[in-house]
């Protein structure tokens, strides 16, 4: 009987493996439906049963006790060569099933009847059946009942199929959203986030420390002469520059540090549970790293060097004024020669705007 089930086996079992019912386990949906078709049709044995490779695997059953048995004694494995039904009114008398040993041995089936669970392609994947101990038949009315429940275990499929398919559309739409989010906050070039995603972690981050101070610090850092290295190396160089900046800073920063492309070739970085004397010592190891390691072009390759202002993170201070504080602290280590870093004075330093200076 095995590969003459339908014309295309291969496609039928393609289709059943779609609806991932094998090996699943009992649910009352479907156990309530052998047990309405055993009473309607007063049978002592019912099943919900799919035709596999190999195999009838029992979604349901009521009077058997198994889950599966071989498919070389299976009796529905005969209801799928019909068009609706298969009905045997006494097995010992069909030379089909006379010598099945279901038949001649325990449990001693005598009658059988199965309606085909058919897909709406009409492809048949298995049957809802009632089998007795002694010969018998059914009634018109309970083998349209037996139908009309074999037609809603087949809803009950296509309901679990279109709930996995919308639940992997719906995963498939999620990723698709952080896929899209992760771009909207990403700077293209670089990689790293961009104005306004930092922007919004910043204030974030800084209204947390209003109610749960901890030391962080936010440094500024500018590409010294950036214009001029476009300008004698051509633009391509310049993007190659800000690419290599910013690999290097992943390097050189933690996964808790946020590296961020302020505009242009101005990035910020912030660092949480950081003193500006340790930020200080990532700041200068960054800095020189960069001094130290040539952007990754064709020959000539050029290095570039950074300007930092590096400032502690004030909760007391509006957010404005410490990056009014930071952007100072730049603008003055590019005044005193750039290829430097400067750490900015705090609001209560009463030299103003001095800061503190590395050396080079």
């Amino acid at each position: 009987m095995k590969g003459n089930i339908i014309g295309s086996e291969q496609q039928r079992l393609a289709v059943l493996s779609r609806y991932h019912i094998l090996d699943t386990p009992p649910e009352p949906a479907f156990d309530d439906i052998t047990r309405l078709a055993a009473h309607l049709c007063n049978a002592p044995v019912a099943v919900i049963n799919f035709i596999d490779e190999e195999r009838q695997w029992f979604k349901s059953e009521i009077g058997l006790g198994v889950r599966e048995t071989p498919l070389d004694i299976s009796i529905c494995v005969h209801a799928l060569l019909e068009q609706e039904l298969l009905v045997v009114p006494d097995t010992r008398q069909d030379p089909r099933f006379a010598s099945n040993p279901l038949v001649t041995g325990e449990p001693y089936l005598r009658f059988y009847a199965g309606a085909l669970l058919r897909t709406p392609e009409g492809l048949p994947l298995g049957t809802l059946c009632v089998l007795d101990y002694l010969p018998r038949t059914l009634t018109e009315e309970q083998l349209a009942l037996l139908q009309a429940l074999a037609r809603q275990v087949m809803r009950l499929l296509e309901l679990g199929r279109i709930n996995r398919q919308q639940a992997e559309m719906l995963s498939d739409l999620d990723q698709t959203r952080e896929k899209l989010a992760v771009l909207a906050a990403t700077d293209p070039l670089t990689g790293l986030a961009n104005r306004r995603a930092f922007g919004t972690l910043l204030k974030q981050y800084h209204s947390r420390l209003q109610s749960r101070p901890e030391p962080a610090t936010l440094l500024m850092i500018d590409i010294d002469y950036f214009k001029q290295l476009n300008d004698d190396y051509g633009h391509q160089v310049g993007d190659d520059a800000l690419i290599h900046f910013a690999r290097i800073a992943r390097r050189m920063f933690r996964a808790t540090d946020t590296v961020g492309r302020w505009g242009g070739e101005e990035f910020l970085v912030l660092l949480p549970r950081t003193d500006p004397g340790r930020a200080l010592v990532v700041a200068e190891r960054l800095r020189t790293t960069l001094a130290d390691t040539p952007v990754n072009t064709p020959e000539p390759r050029p290095t570039i060097t950074i300007s930092i202002g590096l400032i502690g993170l004030d909760p007391e201070l509006g957010l404005a004024a410490i990056l009014k504080q930071l952007d100072q602290a730049l603008y003055r280590a590019k005044e005193e020669g750039r290829n430097r870093t400067l750490v900015a004075s705090s609001p209560q330093d009463p030299v103003n705007g001095a800061g503190v200076r590395t050396p080079i």
